[in-house]
């Protein structure tokens, strides 16, 4: 199903161990093996001292056995099946049944290949039966979600991170242009919306935005490491402001009580004021205190819907 043939010469993982394709594929280790001398599914190169190493044909062929596994087909079954003959079932069952599953293996394969096609071949393919905010819920978070875990166990680069990263702001930053053309409500509040100082991760704060912006509301998009001094500017020009700041990684678990309550004596001294938080950090945390002016989202989704 996926490309893995026309390899890019800036290409910068082409082997992998099995631990690699355990994180990519959620398949065990201990069952990879098992398949492997139980079936042939994979067969590794194998070091001196015999540690397998993997190729991306390897990994393309296991997500695809993994796809169909997962889609209720026995691994007996998908063994039967040839090399050639596995994609082919692999896009039956993706054409009559949910095609989240199968569409984050294809962008997990673009990453990994540096592939702008199939990113974009993907997401036109996801276009035809779903609303770019369902890609965004049930395709994108689930997908970044699983990019940040590859990462930290060294399973890909930043250099994949900030593909991937790059190509779905890309999309959503499309669909707000689409909505510049449109006024704010007369009567709509103001949205700012920011990331605090050496934050730069702004893809959920992008993606708030959007739904905003949709909804009507007139939005000002500050981006990424705000210090919080300067946001007092934008009290001079508009009332009733909500202000929107999204923790991925900072502040400091450690510093995230005294921002808060900094936040609310410095910002939030207007009864027209209020700030919405949200974001990984918050899961770090046990908050002692949470000024009335602030409140915290378990997720983008609950947010967009608050608001």
């Amino acid at each position: 199903m996926f490309n893995a043939n026309k390899l890019s010469m800036n290409n910068i993982k082409v082997n992998f161990s099995i631990k690699d394709l355990e994180n990519l594929s959620g398949i065990k280790a201990h069952t990879i093996r098992i398949w492997e001398k139980r079936y042939q599914l994979l067969s590794p190169n194998r070091t001196d001292t015999n540690i397998r190493s993997y190729n991306l044909a390897s990994l393309q062929k296991l997500l695809n056995i993994s796809y169909l596994n997962n889609s209720g087909l026995k691994i007996s079954k998908i063994a039967q099946l040839k090399d050639t003959e596995i994609p082919i079932k692999v896009r039956e069952i993706a054409s009559r049944s949910k095609v989240e599953d199968h569409a984050i293996n294809a962008l997990k394969m673009a990453m990994i290949n540096f592939d702008q096609a199939l990113f974009y071949n993907t997401y036109n393919n996801l276009l035809e039966t779903k609303s770019f905010n369902d890609i965004f819920y049930s395709v994108f978070l689930p997908l970044l979600d699983e990019i940040g875990l590859l990462w930290q166990t060294n399973t890909i680069t930043p250099a994949h991170e900030h593909f991937l990263s790059i190509h779905i702001k890309q999309k959503i930053l499309l669909n707000i242009e689409r909505l510049q053309i449109l006024e704010p409500r007369p009567d709509s509040k103001t949205f700012v919306l920011f990331l605090p100082e050496n934050e730069i991760h702004d893809i959920g704060l992008l993606f708030i935005n959007y739904n905003l912006r949709s909804k009507g509301y007139h939005t000002i998009f500050l981006g990424e490491s705000v210090p919080m001094d300067s946001l007092l500017g934008v009290l001079d020009f508009f009332n009733d402001i909500t202000f929107i700041s999204y923790f991925t990684v900072y502040p400091e678990t450690k510093d995230i009580q005294d921002y808060m309550l900094r936040f609310n004596e410095s910002i939030l001294k207007r009864d027209d004021t209020n700030l919405l938080l949200l974001g990984k950090k918050f899961n770090e945390v046990d908050l002692e205190e949470i000024p009335e002016k602030i409140t915290i989202f378990n997720s983008i989704e609950d947010l967009v819907k608050t608001v």
